[in-house]
């Protein structure tokens, strides 16, 4: 198979972390959270890494100078994650492998997950696997609907849903693998109809399903994959079950927290640029 090709989204400011960092490098358990994505997607298999930047991108890749076979892309403006993406043009035109695409912010991301997504895409031919995970309390997050035959039929947004929907539990966790040639076709066709005027990634996986491509949803990301940070009561969350994990595998990377024990004094710097905003 052709060498595949990662793309890490890292572009947003997180703006209820309370700290002026681009969220990707605020600290958990030490390291900045976009090093355990970047651990996991190597430790998957996966050489090539394309890291989209926006807001205070010249602190991002100052962190990240020291990792291999990273290539910085800039997202002047943030107009969402399709747009994100759609700037990783030039790059998907030349790629031949399969792409696998996920948020900078997910440390919790797991190596075993994005095995089996990428075993399970070259099993089969197919335009876009979905990573998904079933969550208890999906609040927020859109829902994978399923047809009669429990295959994949759309990514419905919460706020779109209906009552029945929003009872779904698998849900969409911004993990997916795509061919190239299918993603820049789905790419070229999204449509910033929304009130934010932003292209969404989300949209991709419908809209090579309405061209008649196959698209599937592997529900394989542990409910840990599952846990977001977007504030400090969630970070704390996401850094004791991190413990935990390091506890039960202290040999096993999670992202790869197999790190956390030796965390280096350059990792560690973003944490004391982090300050409470003003009132």
């Amino acid at each position: 198979m052709p060498e595949p090709l990662a793309i890490i989204l890292a572009a947003g400011k997180g703006k209820r972390m309370g700290s002026d960092l681009p969220k990707v490098l605020v600290p958990v358990c030490g390291r900045p959270m976009i090093r355990y994505v970047i651990d996991a997607v190597h430790a998957a298999g996966i050489e090539h890494i394309l890291i989209v930047v926006g807001y205070m991108a010249a602190l991002v890749k100052k962190e990240l100078a020291d990792q291999p076979r990273l290539e910085f892309i800039v997202q002047s403006e943030q107009l969402g994650t399709g747009h994100a993406v759609k700037m990783c043009e030039t790059q998907l035109e030349v790629q031949e492998g399969p792409v696998l695409i996920l948020a900078g912010d997910s440390p919790m991301v797991q190596v075993s997950s994005l095995r089996s997504l990428m075993t399970e895409f070259a099993a089969r031919r197919r335009a876009c696997l979905l990573g998904t995970g079933k969550k208890d309390k999906p609040t927020g997050l859109g829902r994978i609907v399923r047809d009669k035959k429990g295959e994949f039929a759309a990514i419905v947004e919460e706020k779109d849903a209906t009552s029945e929907q929003r009872k779904i539990t698998e849900v969409n966790l911004s993990t997916y693998v795509f061919r190239p040639e299918a993603l820049l076709s789905s790419l070229k066709q999204l449509k910033a109809n929304n009130v934010q005027g932003e292209y969404y990634l989300t949209d991709c996986p419908g809209v090579l399903k309405a061209d008649g491509q196959r698209v599937d949803a592997l529900c394989v990301l542990q409910p840990i994959e599952a846990l977001s940070i977007n504030t400090k009561e969630e970070l704390a969350v996401v850094e004791a079950e991190m413990k935990k994990l390091t506890t039960k595998k202290p040999s096993e990377p999670v992202g790869s927290s197999a790190r956390l024990a030796s965390t280096t004094t350059r990792a560690a710097k973003p944490k004391s640029q982090i300050r409470k905003k003003s009132k």
